[in-house]
């Protein structure tokens, strides 16, 4: 009562409160505001991401693609041992390293030689005027020194401005010696994990790749075979801003920042952010110029896998720039709309409340008068039902006395008449045969007539009826199976079911026009009865493999068939479904509720033996 009074109170058009509106209508359009804000910036972050993860796409094809053209350079030199600088340099020069692969500094090969075989590869090299010829200067192994092995550089594509690498062991420092040692004897790509110095680019910094190679021919099995066909490795110098400035750069956003970070060796699967131990290998941003805030920007890490190395990439980007031009003004627009459509419906509600009362008293009045229609819509359709299960009654008793007056009178007439024709046959067949002929044409036709008396008799109400339903749907199968040509099984047969006559001569029509319906519309080749008394109930299924029924069959203008079977079951208190598709047959299912009441001095064995002389 007191929320009631309150309720008046607030939203009664005598005392109205449009601060309350404005105040509601100030709070939805706040809400819509931040919710619209926070969407847009959601969308723009996804769509940051879906860039981030593009680039990093990029960068992991073009590692790839390095990693490729460092193994068809191996390939290539170790398909000959002996490769010349000539061929390796056309080979390089189909590459079109500044076309396809502008990331890639240079391609070479060091060779593999021991301290004993220095004197004679030295003489082998020594030939200035080869040298220059190939555009190699003289090769003098550094840095200088004895050392058990060596890896010396003795192809480089281009040679400049990499001259001052040719004749470098690259093995002289310990660190690059043992991963070199590993990937000789594992057969597996080495990756550098400290940046190289690019000559040519002072301020930007290089990777470097490695390849073992080896004798063709000989088993590379385990360790020592390995180490005794081993010939040194092919490498590639590529540089990292290259590498990554050129996926940046397919970004729409031009002002992206991308950090990549060396984080050592793959192992661990957990991306953290960039921490600092970290080696930073590039980063977009131009020097001098000041970083944003992290709530001015949308950043995210992503991995990269470097031969075996973890690489992190942290993209970074102001979030107005993933904003697009109307993103600025749709909260405000979802605020304001928020605020004039609350306050209108606010506006409108007030003024619907002044007439509650008022349409509360017409919708009781209307629903009451809807009620005594809907009351005497029922009672119409209750008298309807009933005059309709009253005709169908006496249509049936009416069937039934004309079948019986028929059987009596005519049947009997017509039964002497024939033993009367049949006496004259007999008694003139030796001495007037051309009597004799006419008698047995008066015979025939007598007999033709008693049939189709019968079958008069059958279709009014069929005397097999009277036998019970069982014997009935027998003989009705029967009947369609003459008539038709079809296969027409009948499973579940019972012949004890007890009904009476009212609820048999209803389930004897459906069946009866069901049969008739699949003879005239379903184009079918076998159909399924089946007849069931249990648990109180007393079920009926015809299916068929025909065309099956459509949708709109049911309701044809002029079509009764379908609804008079479910009217008959209907009146008995029983269900009717009727199911079917294009090409899958149609299916009518009907069940009634019965009393286990059996007739009186009635046998099963007697009902069998008097449809089996009907039918005969």
């Amino acid at each position: 009562m007191p929320a009631f009074l309150a309720h008046k109170f607030v939203l009664s058009p005598k005392k109205p409160v449009w601060w309350s509106g404005v105040l509601l209508s100030l709070g939805v359009g706040a809400l819509l505001y931040f919710i619209t804000a926070r969407s847009i910036e959601h969308d723009a972050g996804q769509r940051f991401k879906h860039q981030a993860r593009n680039t990093q796409y990029a960068i992991a094809s073009r590692i790839k693609a390095y990693t490729d053209v460092l193994r068809g350079a191996a390939s290539f030199v170790q398909a000959t041992e002996q490769v010349s600088r000539s061929k390796f340099h056309h080979y390089v020069a189909g590459l079109d390293l500044q076309q396809h692969f502008p990331a890639i500094d240079n391609i070479n090969y060091a060779q593999y030689l021991t301290e004993a075989q220095r004197a004679d590869f030295e003489r082998a090299m020594d030939d200035p005027a080869e040298l220059a010829r190939d555009g190699y200067p003289p090769l003098h192994i550094t840095p200088p020194g004895r050392r058990a092995d060596y890896s010396v550089i003795t192809m480089l594509e281009p040679v400049q401005p990499f001259a001052e690498k040719f004749g470098l062991d690259i093995a002289a420092r310990e660190h690059v010696a043992s991963v070199l040692a590993r990937a000789r004897d594992s057969n597996t790509l080495s990756a550098s994990g400290q940046p190289i110095d690019i000559l040519s680019k002072p301020r930007q910094s290089g990777l470097a790749m490695r390849l073992p190679v080896y004798r063709n021919a000989l088993p590379l099995h385990n360790v020592a075979q390995r180490r005794a066909a081993y010939l040194g490795t092919v490498g590639i110098g590529f540089s990292v801003h290259r590498l990554v400035q050129g996926a940046l750069d397919e970004m729409p956003v031009r002002d992206v920042r991308l950090s990549l970070y060396d984080g050592g060796k793959s192992s661990d699967p957990i991306l953290r952010q960039a921490e600092p131990g970290d080696l930073l290998l590039f980063d977009s941003l131009p020097r001098g110029v000041r970083p944003l805030a992290e709530n001015q920007l949308f950043s995210i890490v992503l991995p990269l896998d470097f031969n075996g190395r973890a690489w992190k990439a942290r993209f970074s980007a102001p979030k107005s720039d993933w904003y697009t031009s109307f993103d600025a003004y749709l909260p405000w627009l979802a605020l304001l709309t928020g605020f004039a459509g609350t306050l209108l419906i606010y506006a409108l509600f007030h003024t619907l409340s002044s007439s509650r009362l008022r349409a509360i008293k017409m919708a009781k009045a209307m629903t009451q008068e809807l009620r005594d229609s809907q009351a005497k819509l029922q009672m119409s359709h209750h008298k309807l039902r009933r005059l309709a299960a009253h005709a169908d009654q006496i249509k049936e008793q009416e069937r039934k006395r004309i079948a019986r007056e028929i059987h009596d009178d005519l049947g009997q007439n017509l039964l002497v008449l024939r033993i009367e024709a049949d006496m004259l046959a007999s008694r003139t067949r030796l001495r007037h045969p051309r009597l004799h002929a006419r008698a047995r044409l008066t015979l025939s036709q007598i007999d033709t007539t008693i049939k189709s008396v019968r079958h008069i008799i059958n279709d009014l109400r069929p005397t097999v009826l009277d036998l019970g339903l069982a014997a009935a749907v027998e003989w009705q199968i029967a009947q369609f199976r003459q008539r038709s040509g079809m296969v027409c099984e009948l499973h579940g047969h019972q012949h004890d079911i007890a009904i009476n006559d009212h609820c048999a001569t209803a389930f004897f029509r459906v069946l009866q026009e069901s049969l008739s319906n699949i003879l005239q519309h379903a184009k079918a080749s076998l159909v399924r009865v089946e007849l069931r008394q249990q648990h109180g109930m007393l079920s009926m299924t015809i299916s068929d493999n025909g065309v099956g029924i459509r949708a709109n069959s049911r309701n044809k203008i002029g079509s009764f068939g379908l609804v008079g079977i479910e009217e008959r079951i209907s009146i008995l208190g029983g269900q009717c479904a009727i199911s079917g598709s294009a090409n899958a047959g149609t299916t009518v299912t009907v069940s009634v509720p019965i009393e286990h009441q059996a007739p009186a001095g009635f046998g099963v064995d007697d009902a069998n033996a008097v449809a089996d002389d009907v039918a005969a």
